[in-house]
């Protein structure tokens, strides 16, 4: 057991899903080749002037509700001065000292442990262009990503190891996605991580030394190179040395963090209000409109899809992986009314044919499809077989399944004089297996069984195919 504690705070900045950028009209679709989503504000040319998204800080304050954190009715933007080659106003426009928001929580589960993790603020700000070192043997520098609507989700040193700290990370992509204000594409870099990570003794109230881990792109990665920056910062204290303050780099290849530059403290930055923005006045009648589009939370739906529709936790947890798979299956339920046989057929079949990206889902099938399709099975129109069937036919199509149906003379044979009289024919062909069943062969009844379906092209009620071998082949009384 080591002696050491460690201290961990995360800082999030996630990419908000607006159109335009946060200050200008420029579009912020990923994938544009370098430079073709920019303009004279973005770019940092004099006497261009930034004008505030609107949705942007609509979707910012739906983020710090979703995390329980109070909202300040003033706020103002910053500039964050410092001099880097994709930053080509020499600035950056956050909040500082007056953000929009104050603290919050986020409820995490480890272990089978509930923890809260304290959130100290969720401020606003613009994101920077992208440095591009794969381009032959010069780099250059990408500014289609400069301006891009930013919340930073400054989280409290509440983290005590690498694997708290990714699911941390995994349940607040998910409240994000869920609120509909972030894709949650770590791989495209709308979902960011930097990681502040120090040791003490144990016991110890005074912080140790932090190192920040930035950019970490899975959360795989995040908990790898927590626990690798937690071990060497331990071996460097046992040998008498002391923790440096500095910005350090993940290397997967190698599995260490590499030390990338000094760190500077927030003072270094000299913030001082944008003059070019007014401040940011948040009434009472917007907060109210924000509160009543904000959507469920993932928590909350669970516990719903539980205790109000009885399913499964299991049903419950893999149906609230994404956000139109949820509303996919909860209308489908709404249109059937058995919640429970839908959520066994989305599970079964639906959900293998399902492809996501980001906020968007490419749904095989209409929740009205699935629904026309059960009820089939439930006024014994087709056997739960044949719904398998007509479903892979109707995938990636808007024809409805009773259409099919009828097309294909699939409606379920339940007439049980009908089964009787192809029990008795199969039983006069095959009068050794009649002997064998009656002789206790149990297994022979599956026989007879099967070639009714198979005569009946899968059409006859499984059931009354069960109950005409038994009455025929005198196996009831």
């Amino acid at each position: 057991m080591s002696d050491f504690e460690p201290v961990i705070g995360l800082e999030v900045h996630a990419q908000l899903s607006t159109r335009t950028k946060a200050f200008c009209g420029c579009s912020t679709q990923f994938g544009a080749p370098p430079n073709t989503q920019v303009c004279p504000v973005c770019l940092g040319l004099p006497g261009a002037l930034p004008v505030l998204n609107g949705h942007a800080v609509e979707l910012a304050v739906r983020t710090a509700l979703g995390l329980s954190c109070s909202l300040n009715a003033h706020s103002r933007f910053a500039r964050k001065n410092y001099f880097y080659p994709d930053l080509p106003k020499g600035y950056q426009i956050s909040q500082f000292d007056e953000a929009f928001s104050g603290t919050g929580h986020l409820d995490i589960e480890v272990d089978g442990e509930t923890r809260r993790i304290g959130i100290t603020r969720v401020h606003m700000e613009e994101d920077a262009g992208k440095n591009m070192h794969d381009r032959g043997e010069d780099s250059i520098v990408d500014l289609n990503r400069s301006g891009t609507p930013l919340v930073e989700i400054v989280g409290e040193p509440d983290l005590r190891s690498a694997a708290e700290a990714a699911e941390y990370l995994r349940t607040l992509r998910e409240i994000l996605v869920f609120l509909g204000v972030n894709d949650g594409n770590l791989e495209e870099g709308s979902f960011r991580c930097d990681a502040n990570v120090s040791i003490r003794p144990k016991g110890q109230a005074k912080l140790g030394t932090r190192c920040e881990l930035k950019n970490i792109n899975s959360f795989k990665f995040v908990q790898k190179a927590i626990d690798y920056e937690i071990e060497r910062q331990e071996q460097v204290i046992i040998a008498g040395g002391t923790i440096t303050q500095e910005t350090r780099g993940w290397d997967e290849k190698s599995g260490k963090t590499y030390s990338l530059r000094s760190k500077s403290d927030a003072q270094d930055y000299r913030s001082f209000p944008e003059p070019d923005l007014p401040p940011l006045l948040l009434e009472d009648q917007f907060i109210e409109k924000v509160k009543a589009e904000t959507p469920e939370l993932p928590k909350a739906k669970r516990h719903r899809f539980v205790h109000d529709l009885k399913l499964t936790p299991y049903a419950a947890e893999v149906l609230t992986q994404h956000p139109r798979v949820a509303g996919f299956f909860e209308e489908a339920a709404l249109r059937h009314g058995d919640a429970v046989k839908v959520a066994n057929f989305v599970q079964a079949e639906v959900l293998r044919d399902v492809t996501t990206h980001g906020l968007t889902a490419e749904l095989p099938v209409s929740a009205a499809q699935v629904a026309e399709l059960l009820t089939l099975v439930d006024s014994k129109k087709i056997s739960g077989k044949q719904a398998k069937e007509v479903y892979a036919a109707i995938v990636k199509t808007d024809r409805l399944p009773s259409e099919l149906v009828a097309e294909r003379g699939m409606t379920q044979v339940t007439d049980v004089a009908q089964i009787e009289a192809i029990v008795e024919r199969i039983a006069a062909a095959n009068p050794k297996q009649v002997e064998g069943l009656r002789a206790g062969k149990t297994n022979l009844k599956g026989f007879f069984v099967g070639q009714v379906m198979k005569e009946t092209k899968g059409s006859a009620n499984p059931q009354a195919v069960n109950d005409a071998v038994d009455k025929v082949l005198g196996l009831v009384t």
